[in-house]
């Protein structure tokens, strides 16, 4: 097994933290630990995945896995008893977090904070769990008892306990310089009293990890999380600038500058944390998705509550933090498009264990001045060496949480309240169907839609008038080659909601696909129109035209929806096809490029760079793209489909049989409704053009 190369392995979860704030602190000479760090390492964008919830992100980024296999799927669940709802507990994760393998294999782990760790586990090291600051007293003398399983060894209760920050006496001159102007806005004010009290959790969380860093025993890896810049983003990001038109002048004079200052508490605390933590460690600090801080904030401001549920996630950008510094990390090194997936097997790397084959990620090699170990089948179904402990908790207390009420539920805990119903039966079924969906969305972002159909069709049976559960389902049916039942599907939603615009939109896709063109035309008109008040969904309307067949008509879209934003890779993909099945390869090649300067992880634009140089005639460097292409989706089936006739064009016949029958393999893994259009200059025409037999 190859030798470990970090001494010690820090762990630093900032959620939501956001490269376009934290670059433009960087920029105002702020921020100068993690500036450090970033000198001395590595940064690079971090994929998420969907849905973007943050108990179901931070398990991922602890065990490497989805959601469906890990098990956490909301932010509550039910009690075991069925009396209610809970937070979710470490004891209704279905599979081993990073801290249970290190124990396992001897290694000591400091665990702080982090999300569905309550009750704590018995690992080799410590555990303060999410609950850390909960049932604090009104008074604020008065006793305030941990809440059990808050703390692992219970040896460390009292010295945790003590180290609390009391929300009652938050210290002022911290809470001015989270907000200079306080004098002005009075401390009684209730949007000051919730910074107090999300930065009172923040400061606990700190002094807690320095308490057990500190606490006396070597550790090898220790894993800290802040959920601080996300809760207080909730509340506080729409006073940034430039002015939201709900936000008035005075609220954005006294609130807009608080993100800024939490972004620079907690480069502070960082700065703190690695003290105690002493020289010679490696640190990776990430977080599981961005944050909004520019034109494209949601407004949720007006909505009911129900409905800023269901929408407050889209604050969340999907690109988030990834640092990389210390022992064991290339300096300046390029990371290829990591996910949170690739977050615990690099950091079993780094510490010379491998990572299992039933992980979702990989480790980030190129990153890393060492060879991966050799994977392992499973590491649930790996033992402890002898004399260590997986730290887990006991079979009896581990259980799937269906099975214990047959519900789960999301109640957003990122500043932003769901309206749970009163009895308690009515929350359990709130929290079944919101789990339910959470797990369907899961599967369906990693390409399972046909995994994903049954839930939302019970879904759909149960709220038929909850338009996000009939919409994804519609996608699923159209990506499982069922295209008149979406359209049917929709047309139902519409019956209900006749003025849904997405409904009108994803049927009119849904028709095309099926061959009613005339149909597809009809139910695009007033989507056309609406357009012009409704912007974000330029890109979505784009798509589908394109998909009729009106390529200029979709360039226009695609042209609008970039410049809303012009870091919209989707728009600059868009784009580079329409501009493609123009005939304008050169445009085609640098709007495909231009999406790539954003992420090197998207197959479709290294597809369409590809498409694009072999009509230029630079077919060996086609090749090379068309193989990235390949490299970060197998199952691209156009992809495929293009090496082989590029392959026959060159006479080269075993690499072209290799390819077409690949080409034949994927094809029966589609159902015949579902199998994509050839579009203006793709392979089939490529074919034609120079003699080939089709693919």
């Amino acid at each position: 097994m190859p030798a470990r190369i970090a001494k010690r392995l820090l762990v630093i979860g900032w959620d939501a933290a956001d490269w376009l704030l934290i670059n433009r602190l960087f920029a105002a000479g702020k921020m100068p630990v993690l500036r450090k760090l970033v000198e001395a390492g590595a940064r690079a964008d971090l994929g998420t995945l969907e849905p973007k919830l943050s108990p179901l992100l931070w398990s991922s980024i602890a065990t490497g896995k989805t959601a469906d296999k890990h098990g956490i799927l909301n932010f509550v669940e039910p009690k075991p008893d069925g009396s209610g709802l809970r937070v979710s507990s470490s004891t209704s994760r279905k599979t081993k977090a990073l801290w249970n393998i290190l124990s396992q294999n001897g290694l000591s782990t400091h665990v702080v904070g982090w999300y569905a760790s309550h009750p704590a586990e018995p690992i080799k090291g410590s555990v303060v769990t999410n609950l850390l600051q909960e049932g604090e007293p009104a008074s604020e003398g008065a006793a305030w008892p941990l809440v059990a399983g808050t703390v692992h060894p219970a040896s460390r209760e009292d010295a945790i306990a003590a180290g609390r920050q009391r929300a009652r006496a938050f210290p002022r001159e911290t809470l001015k310089a989270l907000l200079p102007k306080l004098d002005e806005v009075g401390v009684g004010d209730e949007r000051v009293q919730t910074l107090v009290k999300l930065m009172s959790y923040a400061a606990s969380i700190e002094r807690a990890a320095i308490a057990q860093l500190k606490s006396g025993g070597p550790w090898d890896a220790a894993m800290v999380f802040f959920d601080a810049i996300d809760t207080v983003g909730h509340h506080f990001m729409q006073f940034v600038a430039p002015k939201m038109a709900h936000v008035t002048e005075r609220e954005q004079r006294f609130f807009g500058g608080v993100m800024d200052a939490v972004y620079e508490w907690h480069d502070a605390a960082l700065g703190r944390i690695l003290e105690a933590a002493g020289p010679d460690t490696t640190v990776i600090l990430l977080s599981d998705h961005g944050f909004h801080s520019d034109h494209l904030r949601p407004n949720l401001s007006d909505l009911p509550p129900e409905r800023r549920m269901e929408l407050e996630s889209s604050w969340h950008r999907p690109q988030g933090v990834l640092v990389m510094s210390g022992p064991g990390v290339k300096r300046n090194a390029t990371v290829a498009s990591p996910t949170i997936l690739d977050v615990a097997p690099t950091a079993l790397a780094l510490l010379g264990l491998p990572a299992a084959n039933d992980f979702d990620g990989r480790v980030l090699a190129e990153a890393i001045a060492c060879e991966a170990p050799a994977r392992v089948p499973s590491w649930d179904a790996v033992e402890a060496i002898a004399g260590e402990t997986t730290g887990l908790h006991p079979a009896d207390l581990r259980q799937d949480v269906f099975e214990a009420a047959d519900a789960i539920k999301q109640l957003v805990d990122l500043g932003y309240m769901a309206a749970l119903p009163e009895d308690v039966q009515g929350q359990l079924d709130l929290v079944r169907r919101e789990s339910l969906f959470n797990l369907a969305v899961a599967l369906m972002s990693r390409r399972r839609g046909h995994e994903a159909i049954p839930h939302f069709e019970r879904l759909v049976a149960e709220r038929p008038h909850e338009s996000r559960y009939a919409l994804l389902l519609a996608n699923c049916l159209i990506g499982a080659g069922r295209a008149s039942e979406a359209a049917d599907c929709m047309a139902k939603l519409l019956q209900h909601d006749a003025k849904n615009l997405e409904a009108q939109l994803l049927r009119a896709a849904a028709l095309a696909i099926a061959g009613d063109e005339s149909g597809a035309r009809a139910q695009l008109d007033p989507v056309e129109r609406a357009v012009r008040t409704r912007p974000e969904l330029a890109l979505s309307l784009g798509g589908v035209l394109g998909a009729c067949g009106r390529f200029a008509d979709a360039r226009a879209l695609f042209e609008q929806a970039k410049a809303r934003n012009p870091r919209d890779a989707a728009a600059h993909i868009g784009l580079a096809r329409m501009h493609l099945a123009l005939g304008g390869f050169e445009p085609a090649a640098e709007h495909a490029l231009d999406a790539l300067e954003i992420s090197q992880a998207l197959p479709e634009a290294h597809l369409i760079l590809g498409a694009a140089l072999a009509w230029y005639g630079d077919e060996e460097n086609a090749k090379k793209s068309i193989g990235f292409a390949i490299m970060h989706d197998p199952g691209i089936i156009d992809a495929h489909r293009w090496i082989a006739v590029l392959h026959a064009k060159a006479g080269a016949v075993a690499y072209e049989g290799d390819a077409r029958a690949e080409v034949e393999r994927l094809w029966a893994t589609i159902p015949q409704g579902a199998r994509p259009k050839d579009m203006p200059f793709g392979p089939a025409a490529f074919a034609a053009k120079h003699g080939i037999d089709p693919v």
